[in-house]
């Protein structure tokens, strides 16, 4: 049985969640992805993300919160809106 308190990882880089908030790498990095869920559908049972709000943000706590995102976009769904999100950041990390 896994533990409770294991963190959901993808890619390398830890996936935490609050309510329609999914942050996207680890705040000890120097950017993080955020995916704010905007629209979703009923499937089934599920909720399905219909539209994603992607922003590549920086972890600097000194920065002001308007100057902290880099970029920003909206996708149609939420791993179209992921993978955007981890090219941004790789790229981010790396420098570029």
């Amino acid at each position: 049985m896994a533990e409770e308190n294991a963190v959901l990882m993808y890619k390398g880089y830890p996936l935490m969640r609050k309510d329609n908030i999914v942050y996207f790498g680890s705040m000890a990095d120097s950017h993080i992805i955020m995916l704010q869920i905007l629209e979703t559908k009923k499937q089934g049972d599920m909720d399905i993300a219909t539209r994603v709000s992607v922003q590549l943000q920086l972890t600097d706590p000194a920065a002001k919160s308007r100057d902290r995102v880099v970029k920003k976009s909206e996708k149609d769904g939420f791993y179209t809106a992921l993978d955007v999100g981890y090219v941004w950041l790789e790229r981010a990390l790396a420098g570029k």
